[in-house]
């Protein structure tokens, strides 16, 4: 194993952070190479998780001669995000020198040359010299997964719909009960990033491109960073990445792949506290009361319902109890676009 810091300056001086990057270098250079980063928002830490329980099991791979495939993997992809304070609370998901989302605005290429990435040059906030940096690691690999989280939820992944559903054993791997597939344009997330250089070349039975994400921002612990390991490290060998006879073989995908637009997202209707009628995994009814919103507490008369759109199954829940009106609260995923969908873009800012 190949162990880089890549030193990312500050925008001002004395100011820097670092980026460590992982190599773990393959015998055979016809097999699919990898790219695995995790916490692009800095505060989502269960795919750090998982990735402690998977490195130990490459450098055994590598070390005995079963790593096929090239392997790079950025633990910590947003040094930036994670050291994002405000008081005791974590702000990971925006830079603060701009406001904009660290998985938004990375620059969406034609081809896979790296030479069009320019934003990693002096002069350039440390927001897009990072996003420039991670494009290029990211750049040549066959098997892009790009680990994060949701608030509350089971394992699910996002991903391009030119890569659906020949990339399911993914989806089997981690046990991922939903695929949400995207067309055209998601406000060029990594993701889209990282799968629009390849686009004109076709030939995506080899390629797999997605967001994963691990369950909910709290799942951090032992056991759930041994299961997503050993999913990611089962999907790596199924892919003829690292020879491992000893495991069991990824099983088929039993869920459910819909385009993204199938999504049903729950909003706050008024501010103020929120309680749930229903949660992660639940199936729901058109018209069914999925959450009450509380402006006024003891004033039942200002107690505002808020009810499916649509029959589905909720994947994910808001961990948040006191919401602000218009903000996410449930995703629910049906079998037709939902009558709140929008027209391409991301699902969530």
């Amino acid at each position: 194993m190949d162990k880089t810091i890549i030193t990312i300056p500050g925008d001002l001086p004395g100011l820097s952070y670092s980026l460590t990057v992982l190599r773990f270098s393959g015998s055979d250079p016809a097999a699919p190479t990898a790219y695995l980063q995790a916490a692009l928002h800095g505060n989502e830490l269960p795919g750090v998780a998982a990735l402690h329980v998977l490195i130990p099991r490459l450098k055994a791979a590598e070390a005995e001669g079963r790593l096929r495939g090239s392997i790079t993997v950025v633990p910590f992809a947003n040094p930036i995000g994670l050291n994002q304070f405000q008081w005791d609370d974590h702000q990971g998901r925006f830079f603060y020198g701009n406001r904009v989302n660290f998985n938004r605005a990375f620059a969406l290429l034609d081809r896979p040359d790296p030479a069009l990435l320019t934003d990693d040059v002096d002069g350039v906030s440390c927001d897009r010299r990072l996003k420039a940096t991670l494009q290029k690691l990211s750049l040549d690999a066959d098997l892009v997964l790009d680990l994060h989280c949701d608030n509350e939820g089971p394992n699910y992944l996002y991903m391009p719909s030119e890569l659906w559903p020949h990339s399911a054993d993914l989806a089997a791997a981690l046990d991922c009960p939903a695929v949400l597939t995207f067309e055209g344009g998601t406000d060029a997330s990594f993701d889209e990033a990282a799968f629009r250089p390849h686009l004109a070349a076709g030939n995506f039975e080899k390629r797999v491109v997605a967001t994963v994400e691990l369950k909910g921002i709290h799942d951090v612990g032992p056991e759930t960073a041994r299961r997503d390991g050993d999913g990611l490290y089962r999907f790596l060998v199924g892919r003829g990445v690292i020879d491992d006879a000893t495991g069991a073989p990824v099983g088929p995908f039993t869920g459910k792949g819909v385009p993204q637009s199938y999504v049903e997202m729950v909003r706050a209707p008024v501010g103020g506290m929120v309680f749930f009628h229903v949660g992660p995994g639940d199936t729901v009814t058109a018209g069914q009361l999925v959450a009450e919103l509380i402006p006024a507490p003891g004033d039942l008369d200002a107690v505002v319902p808020v009810r499916a759109a649509a029959p589905g199954v909720v994947l994910t829940r808001v961990l948040a109890r006191a919401v602000r009106i218009g903000d996410d609260l449930l995703k629910i995923v049906g079998d037709h676009r939902s009558p709140t969908a929008k027209d391409g873009g991301a699902l969530e800012s």
